[in-house]
């Protein structure tokens, strides 16, 4: 269920659910921080990770274990908001849903993500670069995410949510290509 677009769109809502949570408790990147170090330590440990997808291990018994974790470390609709994704059995979805909450959470400061994929590893300041100039275009303050593809061959494709501008070579040879065989025909 974790995967594909019905399970960003759940996510999102819990996301969004948490988020209007943490803004009454005035603590918005705190929540943030929380859920987003649970979502780090279930993609780092498998042994974490299998005991909340495990169908074996009743729900109870998982928010029992949450409860004792995080009881005094975590505010307290924190933990029932958690306990909720297991008793939902959403809890595979911690990670999409911190994905999303701070998507959310940095869209309502301004910020925006955009995934940018390029040929090469890039060094910092060629990111920053990247970043500053992506900015000036959107208006508002973009933050990068690289990913490499040797097929672009050069250039960037980024995505900033719907939107995909591809300034590929890849791309940009597939168009001299077409021009000149409609020339031929």
């Amino acid at each position: 269920m974790a995967a594909g677009a019905q399970g960003e769109s759940v996510a999102r809502n819990y996301a969004e659910a948490l988020l209007m949570l943490a803004r009454k408790a005035n603590d918005a990147a705190g929540w943030g921080a929380l859920l987003r170090q649970i979502a780090t330590a279930i993609d780092a440990d498998a042994t974490l990770r299998g005991f909340l997808d495990s169908p074996r291990i009743a729900g109870e018994a998982k928010s029992a274990v949450l409860a004792k974790a995080l009881g005094d470390r975590v505010p307290r609709l924190f933990l029932k908001f958690l306990q909720q994704l297991v008793k939902n059995r959403r809890q595979v979805l911690i990670p999409l849903i911190a994905d999303e909450y701070d998507t959310l959470h940095d869209a309502a400061q301004g910020i925006v993500h955009a995934r940018v994929t390029v040929a090469r590893a890039a060094a910092d300041d060629e990111v920053a670069m990247i970043g500053a100039r992506l900015s000036a275009i959107v208006g508002k303050s973009v933050v990068p995410h690289l990913q490499v593809d040797p097929s672009v061959l050069g250039g960037v494709v980024v995505r900033l949510g719907d939107t995909v501008m591809d300034g590929s070579v890849r791309r940009k040879l597939a168009l001299l290509r077409r021009r000149m065989t409609a020339t031929r025909a």
